[in-house]
């Protein structure tokens, strides 16, 4: 990107850790969606784990600011004080040190000193959570899209919705992060042609969850599958949406739009709208 194509609202970000970074990325979209007018473009840099790889860092951060002209927003969780000091002096970003803007005080409020244990947050503290959620994991996969009826009562979610409405990333992020069992069956014309839901799903209701989404998005992300195809027209997609939502409607179920939101935001819902909390890994 050169200075006459840089937009003013426009900042690298770079999210810098000694570990895996994931907290790091976690935390730091969490403060940048305080900023929708903001754009920028962001590099992850995880194991940053030495002095070396620290300095290596640092200069190129330098160097995109040098190209850019463009101070970063550089956001960063180190365990190692020495590194943590040795890349903040080194880089000229903004710097945003996620751990010790929470770590220090809550030393001193607790008067007890933290472990400074690089990984802690992604470590296995209990093996029992850890199995529920390779469980949920393993059993998502293979309920995914309506692969099978076989055990579908053991499901705590089952989401419902057109084909490419979100069911399968949001099923698979309620696995990973919740450590639910989620089943996802597609609403298709032949359901709409009957009027009522699958046979298999009639008895289990009580853990329906719904999901449309607006024709337009709908008809774009089909189009990326099926270029130029009926099944992916906007008559096709608005016809679909219209029917799925009447249904479900009908059923007494649940359902949300999930154009404009994220997938955390979408899981949370479920969660409290199906009460699961009390069943849901934290």
């Amino acid at each position: 990107m050169t200075d006459t194509e840089i937009p003013n609202n426009w900042r690298p970000v770079f999210i810098v850790s000694d570990g895996t970074a994931i907290t790091a990325e976690t935390l730091a979209h969490s403060v940048m969606t305080q900023f929708p007018h903001l754009t920028y473009e962001q590099q992850r840099i995880p194991f940053v784990d030495s002095i070396e790889k620290a300095e290596a860092t640092a200069e190129k951060i330098n160097s995109t600011m040098e190209k850019t002209g463009v101070r970063p927003l550089v956001f960063s969780t180190f365990v190692d004080p020495v590194i943590s000091r040795t890349f903040i002096q080194a880089n000229h970003g903004f710097q945003i040190e996620l751990f010790r803007s929470f770590v220090g005080p809550l030393e001193r409020e607790l008067g007890m000193q933290s472990e400074h244990t690089v990984g802690a947050t992604h470590k296995i503290r209990n093996e029992a959570r850890y199995n529920q959620r390779i469980e949920a994991i393993d059993y998502t996969l293979t309920h995914d899209d309506g692969q099978t009826n076989r055990g579908l009562d053991q499901a705590q979610v089952i989401l419902v919705g057109v084909s490419r409405s979100g069911k399968t990333p949001t099923s698979l992020f309620l696995a990973m992060q919740f450590g639910l069992k989620v089943a996802n069956y597609p609403l298709i014309p032949e359901d709409f042609d009957r009027g009522c839901l699958p046979e298999a799903l009639q008895p289990l209701r009580h853990k329906l969850f719904g999901l449309s989404i607006k024709p337009e998005r709908l008809s774009e992300i089909r189009n990326e599958r099926r270029p130029n195809s009926r099944y992916a027209s906007i008559e096709n997609c608005r016809q679909e949406i219209e029917a799925a939502q009447d249904l479900m409607s009908r059923n007494g179920i649940e359902w949300l739009n999930s154009t404009t939101k994220s997938i955390e935001e979408i899981a949370a819902t479920i969660v409290a709208r199906l009460h699961l909390e009390k069943s849901a890994l934290g």
